[in-house]
């Protein structure tokens, strides 16, 4: 589930860069993702089904 949150997340922050769609709320979006990632990643918990 986490990762369809970041390839959603990396879409919509490409299409904001491209198209100027969505300001800074998608940027926060997608670094919120990325530290629960990395975050996830060193806790070596196992991601949620």
């Amino acid at each position: 589930m986490l990762w369809t949150i970041i390839g959603i997340l990396f879409v919509l922050w490409l299409l904001g860069l491209v198209a100027h769609v969505g300001g800074g709320l998608i940027h926060l979006l997608l670094v919120v993702a990325v530290v629960v990632f990395l975050i996830n990643l060193i806790t070596g918990r196992r991601p949620a089904v």
